[in-house]
């Protein structure tokens, strides 16, 4: 039997119809199936790469990445997904672009676009305006196909926004998977999505946001954990809670990172920002007030400050099932004593789970190829089997 059979088989047992030439705004939008499918096409585009075999799909055409805030791991998972399938990697630099000179969205997006075949956009900074400027581009450039201005219309790839984080959250999907043995062996497991303490300002919502909205769907008990005052949206919190109905799990929130890390099989301890000081930022912003936002900077700060403790320490990891609870984070971590003089995670803990986090990491740029491949193509179990059968070599 050919190695991608297995691959092809779990697709056509999916209904996925929908994902062809369509978006990934939030993982909530997805189906059960559709989020299925995802893993199914990354796993098989990883292993034709570790067999050899080129997995790319296109001869030719452009990835668009535009990045509103500053990024190591999604940029180049992102232009390793584009290279992957055989598009070329193009990031839009807005300060050196005509946006600067005030350029219209639905402009820069046809502008763009003309031989582009992904769009990947990272805006997370302001509570409101990313996946609302998101959708804008992707209304755009649908407008420029309708109009017969583009060939086609660019799928577009949410890399961040300020309610989700899909490529970083279905990559810890995938990878707990893999640590745990799949779907059924992560049901009734604990996951404890807690706040933690970092020296620096404003981290995004999206993560903790995008983590309670997807672990939920899978039978997990998450618990969310953080000082009073740094709740997350209301709204994926309702969507947690409809996902864990749905899922047979659970979403509870609880006081203190010692009872979240109790008993827990995973632990995620992550810093971010206040949802209403978030929404004050937006204000600020909007109305250029400056000097407002270098104040909150430093209202935050202190605030942040009281509660040093909420570190995710060796005692805390003690707390854990059997103390060996699988660390994730999305990196880069504010490391005590490496990277600043108290942060989110001990020295000793994050380099026991160094190698680990490494491989967390190594299943986003197949998670973006996923997404691609899935809207690109009509009948991707058949690519699958075609580009397995084609068996071009990835080196000579």
């Amino acid at each position: 039997m050919a190695f991608m059979d297995s691959f092809a088989a779990r697709l056509r047992a999916l209904q996925i119809e929908n994902m062809f030439e369509n978006d990934f705004f939030l993982t909530w939008d997805k189906t059960d199936d559709e989020i299925a499918a995802v893993f199914t096409v990354a796993d098989a585009l990883r292993a034709l790469r570790e067999n050899g075999i080129s997995p790319r799909i296109f001869d030719s055409g452009l990835g668009i990445s535009i990045f509103r805030d500053n990024s190591t791991r999604t940029r180049f998972s992102f232009a390793s997904a584009c290279n992957l399938l055989g598009l070329t990697p193009q990031d839009l630099d807005e300060g050196k672009s005509q946006i600067a000179h005030g350029e219209t969205v639905r402009e820069t997006a046809n502008m763009v676009s003309f031989m582009a075949d992904v769009i990947g956009i990272r805006d997370d900074m302001y509570i409101g305006k990313g996946h609302t400027y998101q959708k804008a581009v992707s209304d755009a450039v649908r407008e420029g196909h309708r109009d017969g201005v583009l060939e086609q219309a660019p799928t577009l790839v949410n890399l961040q926004c300020d309610i989700d984080h899909p490529t970083q959250c279905l990559a810890d999907m995938l990878h707990i998977l893999h640590v745990f043995g799949g779907p059924e062996q992560v049901k009734g497991k604990k996951i404890a999505m807690t706040w933690a303490y970092s020296p620096s300002y404003g981290k995004p919502l999206s993560v903790p946001q995008g983590v309670v909205g997807l672990m939920t769907r899978f039978g997990m008990d998450v618990v969310l954990a953080h000082p009073n005052g740094y709740e997350i949206m209301p709204e994926v919190e309702e969507v947690a809670q409809k996902n864990a109905r749905i899922g047979g799990g659970s979403f509870r929130k609880v006081e203190t990172m010692e009872e979240a890390f109790d008993g827990a099989d995973i632990v995620y301890p992550k810093s971010w920002a206040p949802f209403a000081a978030m929404e004050r930022r937006t204000q600020l912003y909007g109305q250029g007030d400056f000097d407002g936002i270098a104040a909150l900077e430093k209202e935050l700060l202190a605030q942040n400050a009281r509660h040093q403790d909420w570190t995710c320490s060796e005692a805390m990891m003690r707390r854990t099932r059997d103390g060996k609870a699988l660390y994730l984070h999305c990196l880069p971590a504010d490391i005590t004593g490496v990277s600043c003089a108290a942060g989110e995670v001990d020295a000793s803990v994050f380099d026991r789970y160094r190698t680990q986090l490494y491989s967390q990491a190594s299943y986003k740029p197949y998670i973006i190829a996923a997404m691609i491949f899935l809207a690109k193509r009509k009948d991707p179990a058949q690519t699958l089997l075609a580009l397995e059968e084609r068996g071009r070599k990835r080196t000579l």
